[in-house]
């Protein structure tokens, strides 16, 4: 568990009506997200959510990402719908939460989420989001090599491929955080 002089915050990542739409069929599903949300807030954790939106046009996304690209060709130069860019109200931000715009996979590109992170001295994050193998593996990566602590909540991580979920939070996350189910951690913040 995380060092008691270590200051955290949750991670809600790609939780926006857009991405939560494709992957979640039910809202059981969302539980976890929920319980990680509420307990860190009644443990005075900040809880910090991280969406991808871009520009009428797409000026950011060039025709060699390959991620990103169709998104562009398919919307033309018209902006996404500002409401599928918005936080899924199953996990609604406070006012006072951050709601953080990023232009890539990882939460750190072309994001001032380090920024934020900095300037509250922020050293550990806790992972959440969908997908595993896209915006909570990134995410991860980048972390590591910028000295965070990190720790991912596996069944607050949703992914298209049940199997790669699993390689991931089983065999790859584990060389570089802690992955914990959101009940551990929550239990973990009382003691």
């Amino acid at each position: 568990m995380q060092n008691s002089s270590s200051k955290s915050a949750l991670l809600v990542m790609d939780m926006q009506n857009s991405v939560v739409s494709r992957f979640v069929d039910s809202e059981k599903t969302l539980l976890p997200f929920q319980k990680a949300i509420e307990a860190a807030r009644s443990h005075a954790i900040p809880v910090i959510f991280v969406r991808v939106a871009f520009r009428a046009g797409y000026p950011e996304i060039s025709s060699r990402n390959k991620m990103f690209a169709g998104i562009a060709g398919r919307a033309g130069t018209a902006a996404a719908p500002e409401v599928t860019m918005q936080i899924h109200e199953s996990v609604q931000p406070r006012p006072d939460e951050p709601i953080v715009t990023k232009l890539r996979v990882s939460a750190f590109a072309g994001s001032d989420l380090e920024v934020i992170l900095r300037s509250r001295q922020i050293d550990t994050l806790i992972l959440s989001g969908i997908a595993t193998s896209g915006v909570v593996l990134s995410t991860l990566r980048e972390a590591a090599d910028k000295d965070f602590a990190l720790t991912v909540l596996s069944d607050a991580c949703i992914d298209a491929d049940p199997e790669v979920h699993r390689v991931l939070t089983e065999k790859v996350f584990p060389h570089q955080a802690e992955v914990i189910l959101v009940d551990a951690w929550v239990a973990s913040l009382s003691n």
